[in-house]
């Protein structure tokens, strides 16, 4: 089973995605997509839809995890977050691919069996899970990658 798991974001969305063969969970690509601050808003979602559209045509995922709305005292900023996320979900109907939604404690607790762990743990556990040499930079990627393990712990085929 290969899983996108996408950390979004209206100015940086982070993405990795992973393949599970039976117990053994391998990395295939990770890293963020980048708007430019001098795009309006408007173009800024298209560049990242158009870009998760090319991640999923280059990896053929079968399965997108994302994070699950967090609640945010800043509603302007909840509400960019949220139109955000719709594009990743316009993306997954798109493609005709299952979506899964996930909360942030769950995510930290199926990677590092804590669910109010610190970010570092988390970047520090997707490491070795993956076995990586080092931390997937940008965090966003880590975070991407986090929550396609999760998914990968969560989901039954």
């Amino acid at each position: 089973m290969r899983i996108l798991g996408i950390d979004p974001g209206t100015q940086i969305a982070g993405y990795g995605v992973i393949e599970k063969i039976g117990s053994k969970i391998v990395t295939i690509d990770y890293g963020s997509i980048k708007a430019s601050k001098n795009q309006t808003f408007s173009q800024r979602l298209q560049t990242i839809h158009d870009k998760i559209m090319d991640i999923i045509s280059k990896h053929q995922p079968d399965q997108m995890a994302i994070e699950e709305v967090f609640y945010s005292k800043n509603i302007k900023s909840a509400i960019r977050i949220g139109e955000g996320r719709g594009i990743v979900f316009l993306c997954a109907a798109s493609a005709n691919i299952p979506i899964t939604e996930y909360a942030a404690t769950v995510i930290k607790k199926a990677v590092v069996g804590n669910g109010n762990a610190q970010k570092e743990q988390v970047q520090e556990m997707v490491k070795i899970i993956l076995a990586l040499p080092e931390i997937p930079e940008p965090r966003d990627a880590s975070d991407a990658l986090a929550i396609a393990i999760c998914h990968s712990h969560t989901f039954r085929c």
